[in-house]
Formats: structure tokens, C-alpha cells, sequence
């Protein structure tokens, strides 16, 4: 699906007659919105840390009200990024943690720290693991976009998530659904709440989902690939400890059992297409398949238990809160380095099994079909040195010469905040406090020769085990989180109002290597950790200071319209990638292919500043509401994700990327054509551009990666009655994400391994054959349609869904490794059609 800018500035023009954002106009449900003050028909939202109108907000926020999450199904981050213009999720492609969110061409990096905030019940989750997982029963969904670090904190530099969930009333309450839909997928939720005595009440509540996925693995004739299964367990417990003090205490623990590394190897040599065309192959057009012979795995498990006190004092309201959070997470799946001969090109004398093992396994497997160009022949030597009977495996081939990796990541955050906020309801009013965060966090990615006896979950293993580790990056982080802030709003009239929020972060993080001192890899004599070659990995440590401010202005020539303008500053710390990844990288690419690629041990903190200016409203009796703005973002540093691939393994690490620019508009509308039938649309146009990239310096003039050209939202939601005791729902959401580059690296022609190897090789071609060109890797505009259609007598309900009603295969990601010659590419998920069921009490 390829669609170009003048349709779709064409299309935004008569959608506007039409159309608008269901979830950003919902009336809000019976929950803690109502009871802050909202009347029928109005949405109270907590965008700026306190209750108003959304009329009222001087931002664009996308908010999905009770109604609206019940009749979309949403629940999750990527339910909420798919309903909201301008924002684009990718997720679960490798693991389960392992999320990023691009709002408006700020993007979240993997292995770095958020560009979002998750704020749930007023609390500001620390761990980005957390982003993806459902929240408890939630009531209401708000997502900011712009920096919101003056006022919701730590990694808002893109925006903030702000999740409400359901409070304990004075009379007991409870649900659950249940649906069952194709690959066996099963999902249920419930609920129950109520008082436990006078001025104490609760809310427990439970998710499950299990699915055997959507691929299968030939080899392992089995579905392994995105299988999962998930359960979580929230709680909540309120009291009134008097009048004027409330105590809101929470638990939950969540766990995650499933596959990883739900990606395929593509290559981009247009000079070796001449042999074979799939050498030179468009990611778009990517047939999956899976032949590893190892079952990659996956387990998360989550911890997390929080206590908020609120006091209202005469003027004014006390909030303090505090957080403990453990998570910890495991991948094991098959490597990636076969084609470089790393477990094949010399003999450990303490573990040959290893070798011998791979040597038997391709002999074994020769003319298995795997994913072209791949093939394998008679010996495990790469084909551009044993052309008549070598093989070009890929990754996560079927043999054993590719070896395993482990990655593991434990991280253990304590939080606390306090705040104090008028409460008078004057003309001027004003927060101020202060908040605290340690993390403690360690990190470790493990590579070892695979001799048939699966992954050990020990980082390190000795030469001559049954996993022998040839490459170990294992560091642990530490970091204090100080920061102060406050905030002034100073409405003089009803038409007027202007707001300054401030907030001052230092962050100071050490880390220190856990490799064992004197560790080599037996297959190469060499230190384990190629950093080691150098010296001995010792304790680094930095800081990174912020100040953080934002202003508001609003104008209201008439009570139905709101002009307003907004400018902040965004920022996320700097921090540290694994020790040995700069040597790593300089000695394997500079060295020997002259990549011109420049990666740090440290990477330094991203800093924004964004403009955006709006006018929203309502015509017609609120009919037809809107929301029109269009936003400036100038990104100094930002934070990249880099993957590379070589003899060596191979390794992730954070880059930083100069000075990016991005600007944009963005239109939401909703119309309601009768009572109980409603049209929706949402629009967004994103350009952004490279400045300046002293990383890859030849990258200036790209776009910023993960960042879609544009997105269009626009479908229907009906909700009639059939009879005095039951309603006919219907919902129906479309969704195009425009085209998208992953990589700085884009429309360009650059050097691989394959061009240094090839001039030694048997087959003694030029070095410029070897030369990858990216201009394949950009993702295509696709579309998915959803729908939902049911009855619902209030106390039960019966509802057909169909998520990509239409199938649409389109890619989730594609991580390009440059100087491998290819990209690492995920499958968007498939079509899933069930039927659920709810009942409520």
C-alpha cells in the first residue's frame, strides 16, 4: 500500500468533514473521573497533574475512557499506540520487555531508557519491561505526546502514558470475560471489589492469556516460535485512615513464559543477486520461515508493590508515595554467527565436541531447505571460501555451528515522591516536590558454541562444558535519581490562562564489570571480552544534570474554543552499554573494513525541545468536536539502538545521534451523525531529518528511525438499542502506518564483512561486491482493520472480534545490521478472529 503525501493532505481535508479520534472523545465512565467533577458528556483528565476538562487542556491528549476500552478491547500499550495518531509501538519482537514507542519521531531506544512515562494511579513506573504489561482493571487511559518531564518526571521526553485504574467503592462490584480465538488463544479477565469494613475497601484482580502463535518451526515440527502464556495478579487495598487522609496500598505480580526472537535474517547484497535474487531481498515481501534447532525461550517475571498517602489540609493536598519493583528476565535462543565460521575456525582442545558437533550436524542436514539464499552443503565452511560444497546458513540456522546466546537482565528499582498541591479554586495554583529513585541492574549477554546439549543459564561456562562461552558482556549498573519540582497556572479570566512547570534531575550512575578476570574464549585464545585486550574492565561512573521546564498559554475566545500553545523541554539520561562494545566494534569494522562507525562504552544523555500549538472544540451542541495542532521537536543526542553481527557474535549497544529535527500536524475529529452512532477519524503528518550524526556521519539528511511518515485513524462505532434490556454494539477501527525506516542507514550503499572477506576468499572478488544497499529496508505503508460487534445486556455480553480482519502481512520491525549486510526482520501479527463473553455483577 503506497500512498503519497498530496493524497494524504487531500484526504485530511475531507476527513475533516467526517471524522475524529472515538478514544479521544469518550464520555468518561463511573469511576474517580466522576467524582472529580465531571458532568455527562465531559471527559476529566489528570494531563497536568490535576483535574480538568479535556476541553480545557492546553495540549493534544488521545484519552480512552471506560466506555471506550470496553469497546475496543484495549488494554495494553500497543492496544493505545494503535487508537492514537502520531504514535507507532514496537514490541515483543524480540522479547517479551522489550518495547519502544515513538511519539511524533521521539524514540524510545532498546537498551536505553524509556522516552515515555508510565504513570499508573498517580505513581510513575520506573522499569520500561513494565510498558507493555496490562495494569490492572483500568477505568481510563490518557496519552500525552510532547515532553512531560516538568511535570510527570523521569524518561517523559516523548510523552506519558497515564493509566487509571478501578477504586473500591461503598458497594461490592465485579466482572469477568473470557474469548477464545484461532491458534488457540485464550484470554480472560476478572475482577471484584468492594468495602471490607467502614472506610476500607478493595479491588483484586486477575489477566490470563495463552496463545500458541501464529509460525511454526520446520525443523522442530512444532509451533515454538511466538508461543506464550501470561498470568498476572493485581491488588489494591484503600482506606480512609479520617476525613481528610487516604492510604491506597497496591500489589502485583505478573509472569511470562514464552519464545523469543521472532526474526529472520535478510540480506541486502545487490551484487550477489546476480547468483541468487533473494541476496538482494526487499524486507516487504519477506515469506517467514523458521528452521533453528533451537527452541528460543523466553520468561519474565514481575514484582511490584506500592503505598500512596494523600492529606487534605485547608488549602492545599499532601501526596507522597513510594515503589519497590523487581523484574527479572531471561532469553535463550539460537546465535547468529555461522557464516563467519566462529565456532568452526579453530580447535578448542578442551571442548572439540563442540566443533566436531557442528561439522556432524551440517553433514547430517545437507539439502535441508531453509530460508533462501541460504543452503547448506557438505562441510560448515562459508561458501565464499569452499564454493562447491560450503553452505551460507544465516541465523538461527538448523545446525549447530551457529551457537547459542543467553541474555539476561535483572533490575530492582526503589522510588519515592512527595508533592504538595494548592487546592483552593482561585485563579492561581501551584505544586511543588521532590522525588528519589535507585536502580540497581545488571546485564548480561552470553555466546557460546553449541554442542547439542541446549543453552546453560549460567552467563559464564567453562571450555570443555557442554556450553563453552566464547563472548560474555555482563556489566552491573547502579543509579541515583534526585530531582526537584514545581509548578504555576494563573487563570486571570475565563478566557485566559498561562502555565510555568519546572523540574531539576541529576542522575549519577556507575557500573561495574561482572566478567571473570583472565576468562578466554577457547576458540579464539583471546579474552573473553574483547575489551580486556586493552586492560582490565574497571569502575566507571558519571553524571547527567537537566533542568527541565515547561510552559502553557490557553486562550478561549468562546467557552466551545480553545487556542493554545505549549513548549518544554524533554530529556533521558545518558548511561552506559556493555564495557568492550567500542573495541569490540572498532577492531571488527574500522580495522578491518573501514565502516567509519564510531561507538562508545558510554553514550550521552538525549535532550529535546518541542513547540506545539493547537486549537480544539466542539460545534453543533458538541456533535462535532476537534483538535488541530502542529509541533516543532529539535533532539540533541538522541538515542539509538545499534545491532551488530560478526565472527565475533553479537552485540547491542546505544549510539547517540547529533541534532535531529522533526515538525508536524496532526488532526482529530469526531462526529456524531445521530444519537448512538458516531464517526471518527485522526490524522497525523510527520517530517523529520538527520542534521548532524557523528556516530555515522554519512547518515545527515535521513529521517529519524522509527519514525512513520504518517498515520491515519478513521472507522465507526454504533451502539443502539435492540430491546428496553439490550444494546447492539459495533466498533470498527482502521489504521494505516505509513512507510518507515529503522536505521539511520537508509536510501545508501555501505560496506560489510562480505567486502573484506571476499578478496581472500577462494572466489577473490573485489571487496566492493560485498557492498550491502539499504534502500530495501524501509518498511511499506500497511493498513489493519479490527472490528468488534456484540450484545450486551448490561449484566452479560456475547462479542465477535476480529483483530486484521483482512490478514494484511506487513513487517513489525526490521533491525538493519549494517555492516553484516542485512536486517533482522519480525512478522506483524496475523489475523485472529474469536468470540468473548462478559458478565458483570
Amino acid at each position: 500500500m503506497r500512498i503519497t503525501k498530496p493524497f494524504l493532505l487531500a484526504s485530511i481535508a475531507v476527513g475533516a468533514l467526517v471524522s475524529a479520534p472515538a478514544a479521544a472523545q469518550e464520555v468518561a465512565g463511573a469511576d474517580a473521573q466522576v467524582d472529580a467533577g465531571a458532568d455527562d458528556g465531559v471527559i476529566i483528565v489528570t494531563a497536568r497533574r490535576q483535574s480538568e476538562t479535556l476541553q480545557d487542556t492546553p495540549a493534544s491528549v488521545t484519552v480512552l475512557t471506560a466506555d471506550a476500552l470496553e469497546k475496543t478491547g484495549a488494554d495494553n500499550a500497543s492496544d493505545f499506540a494503535q487508537l492514537t495518531p502520531g504514535v507507532t509501538i514496537v514490541t515483543g519482537t524480540a522479547e517479551a520487555g522489550d518495547t519502544q514507542v515513538n511519539i511524533r519521531g521521539i524514540n524510545g531506544a532498546r537498551d536505553a531508557e524509556s522516552s515515555i512515562a508510565l504513570v499508573v494511579d498517580g505513581i510513575l513506573k520506573t522499569n520500561t519491561a513494565q510498558l507493555n504489561q496490562v495494569q490492572g482493571t483500568l477505568r481510563q487511559a490518557e496519552i500525552l505526546k510532547g515532553p512531560q518531564g516538568a511535570l510527570y518526571g523521569r524518561n517523559a521526553a516523548a510523552g506519558a502514558v497515564v493509566l487509571q485504574t478501578l477504586k473500591p467503592g461503598s458497594f461490592f462490584e465485579g466482572a469477568a470475560n473470557l474469548s477464545y480465538a484461532n491458534e488457540k488463544t485464550i484470554e480472560g479477565t476478572a475482577h471484584i471489589a468492594g468495602p471490607i469494613a467502614e472506610n476500607l475497601g478493595f479491588v483484586l484482580s486477575g489477566y490470563y492469556r495463552t496463545t500458541d502463535g501464529f509460525f511454526t518451526n520446520t525443523f522442530l515440527n512444532d509451533k515454538v516460535v511466538d508461543d506464550q502464556e501470561v498470568w498476572t495478579v493485581d491488588g489494591r487495598v484503600v482506606a480512609d485512615l479520617s476525613p481528610a487522609t487516604e492510604l491506597d496500598v497496591k500489589a502485583r505480580y505478573s509472569q511470562l513464559r514464552g519464545a523469543s526472537i521472532n526474526f529472520n535474517a535478510s540480506f541486502h547484497l545487490p551484487n550477489f543477486a546476480g547468483v541468487n535474487p533473494a541476496f538482494y531481498e526487499d524486507i516487504n515481501t519477506r515469506e517467514f520461515g523458521y528452521q533453528g534447532n533451537i527452541r528460543p525461550t523466553n520468561s519474565q517475571d514481575s514484582f511490584d508493590v506500592s503505598a500512596k498517602i494523600e492529606h487534605q489540609f485547608d488549602s492545599a493536598i499532601l501526596t507522597a508515595w513510594a515503589l519497590y519493583s523487581d523484574i527479572s528476565q531471561e532469553l535463550t535462543a539460537d546465535g547468529t554467527s555461522a557464516d563467519f565460521a566462529r565456532y568452526i575456525s579453530a580447535v578448542d582442545p578442551a571442548g572439540a565436541a563442540a566443533i566436531n558437533s557442528c561439522f556432524a550436524s551440517t553433514a547430517n542436514l545437507t539439502g535441508f531447505p531453509i530460508n533462501q539464499p541460504g543452503f547448506i552443503g557438505q562441510i560448515p565452511v562459508p561458501f565464499i571460501f569452499a564454493p562447491a560444497n560450503g553452505s551460507t546458513f544465516g541465523a538461527y540456522s538448523p545446525t549447530t555451528c551457529d551457537g547459542t546466546q543467553l541474555q539476561t537482565r535483572d533490575q530492582k528499582d526503589i522510588s519515592a515522591e512527595i508533592r504538595l498541591a494548592s487546592d483552593t479554586g482561585g485563579p492561581l495554583s501551584w505544586q511543588v516536590g521532590a522525588y528519589y529513585l535507585n536502580i540497581d541492574r545488571e546485564v548480561g549477554v552470553s555466546l557460546g558454541a553449541d554442542t547439542g546439549a541446549g543453552v546453560s543459564r549460567e552467563l559464564f561456562n567453562a571450555p570443555g562444558s557442554s556450553n563453552p562461552t566464547s563472548l560474555l558482556l555482563a556489566d552491573g549498573f547502579d543509579t541515583n535519581v534526585y530531582a526537584a519540582f514545581a509548578s504555576l497556572e494563573y487563570q486571570p479570566s475565563e478566557k485566559f490562562s498561562a502555565g510555568l512547570a519546572l523540574r531539576y534531575d541529576i542522575e549519577d550512575r556507575t557500573t561495574s564489570s561482572l566478567v571473570p578476570t583472565g576468562a578466554i574464549d577457547p576458540f579464539t585464545g583471546g579474552p573473553i571480552n574483547p575489551g580486556q585486550a586493552f586492560g582490565p574492565l574497571t569502575d566507571k561512573d558519571a553524571t547527567y544534570k537537566q533542568l527541565q521546564p515547561k510552559v502553557t498559554l490557553s486562550y478561549r475566545p468562546t467557552p466551545d474554543v480553545n487556542i493554545y500553545a505549549n513548549w518544554g523541554i524533554g530529556f533521558k539520561s545518558g548511561g552506559f552499554n556493555n564495557q568492550g562494545s567500542a573495541a569490540l566494534v572498532d577492531a571488527n569494522f574500522n580495522q578491518f573494513i573501514g565502516a567509519n562507525v564510531t561507538i562508545r562504552d558510554d553514550y550521552d544523555k538525549e535532550v529535546s525541545s518541542a513547540f506545539e500549538l493547537g486549537v480544539k472544540g466542539n460545534v453543533w451542541d458538541g456533535r462535532l468536536t476537534f483538535d488541530l495542532a502542529g509541533y516543532y521537536t529539535e533532539i540533541d543526542d538522541m538515542q539509538f539502538f545499534e545491532f551488530f553481527v560478526g565472527s565475533f557474535g553479537l552485540l547491542r549497544v546505544v549510539s547517540n545521534i547529533d541534532e535531529v529535527e522533526v515538525y508536524g500536524a496532526e488532526l482529530n475529529m469526531t462526529a456524531e451523525i445521530v444519537d448512538g452512532w458516531r464517526l471518527f477519524g485522526a490524522f497525523n503528518v510527520t517530517e523529520s531529518e538527520i542534521k548532524a550524526n557523528s556516530s555515522r556521519t554519512y547518515t545527515v539528511g535521513n529521517k529519524s528511525p522509527y519514525t512513520a511518515d504518517y498515520t491515519i485513524n478513521f472507522g465507526s462505532e454504533m451502539d443502539v438499542p435492540l430491546s428496553n434490556s439490550i444494546d447492539l454494539l459495533v466498533r470498527a477501527d482502521y489504521r494505516v502506518t505509513g512507510p518507515t525506516w529503522f536505521h539511520t542507514v537508509q536510501d545508501q550503499t555501505r560496506p560489510t564483512l562480505f567486502s573484506g572477506l571476499l578478496p581472500i576468499s577462494a572466489l577473490a572478488l573485489p571487496g566492493f561486491v560485498g557492498d550491502a544497499r539499504y534502500d530495501v529496508a524501509q518498511r511499506d505503508a500497511f493498513g489493519v482493520f479490527n472490528l468488534r460487534a456484540g450484545i450486551d445486556t448490561g449484566q452479560f455480553s456475547v462479542t465477535v472480534f476480529a483483530e486484521n480482519l483482512f490478514n494484511e502481512k506487513y513487517i513489525n520491525e526490521a533491525i538493519p545490521a549494517i555492516e553484516f549486510g542485512g536486517s533482522f526482520i519480525s512478522p506483524g501479527a496475523r489475523r485472529l478472529i474469536g468470540v468473548e463473553i462478559g458478565a458483570k455483577f
